[in-house]
């Protein structure tokens, strides 16, 4: 899964290839031992689970990279090789 972002411990991974939430443009995002599907653009969290406080972080981040997140979900629906995304700072 390629990871595409890393910033306060919060790792993001995007890939097209997900038999359960493929058709929706979505995110992977890894917190310690928890875990979030996270659509894009919205932010609305899929499936899983991470804390509020992070969560709120990886919600600002969508929002100032929503852009860059589309454009690589269209990469990845077409099978490229995808970018990595500037962390929140």
């Amino acid at each position: 899964m390629p990871v595409i972002s890393m910033f306060y411990g919060i790792i993001i991974s995007l890939y097209y290839i997900d038999n359960k939430q493929h058709n929706r443009p979505h995110i992977h995002v890894k917190y310690q031992e928890h875990e979030a599907v996270v659509a894009i653009p919205e932010g609305e969290t899929l499936a899983g689970e991470i804390p509020r406080n992070r969560m709120r972080l990886v919600q600002a981040w969508i929002e100032i990279h929503r852009d860059e997140l589309i454009a690589n979900w269209e990469l990845a629906v077409s099978g490229q090789p995808l970018y990595k995304i500037d962390p929140l700072r």
